[in-house]
């Protein structure tokens, strides 16, 4: 059984809001999973935090990052939707 880890309320705004953000750029259909999350890096030279993306579409799982919090992403820092096939997650990790 999944629960959900407490977090700060005030982000659901921004997480529903890129969720919508990302559905209505790529076509990712009302039944299909989108997950967005902030992260904490820990890397010199990257943003102190970055928001995460996953979605899939039919069986194909794409990921996408922001170098940006969640409060700040906007729908400019999404690709545009013909690079949608090099968003796809194949497993590999990222190199950045």
């Amino acid at each position: 059984m999944f629960q959900r880890l407490s977090g700060d309320p005030a982000t659901l705004p921004h997480l529903r809001r890129i969720e919508s953000a990302v559905r209505a750029r790529f076509g990712v259909p009302d039944d299909a999973l989108v997950l967005v999350r902030e992260e904490r890096t820990r890397l010199p030279g990257v943003p102190a935090r970055e928001t995460l993306v996953r979605f899939w579409i039919g069986h194909a799982r794409y990921r996408l990052r922001v170098f940006k919090p969640l409060a700040e992403v906007g729908e400019a820092d999404l690709p545009v939707a013909w690079l949608l096939p090099g968003l796809v997650d194949d497993g590999d990790p990222d190199c950045c």
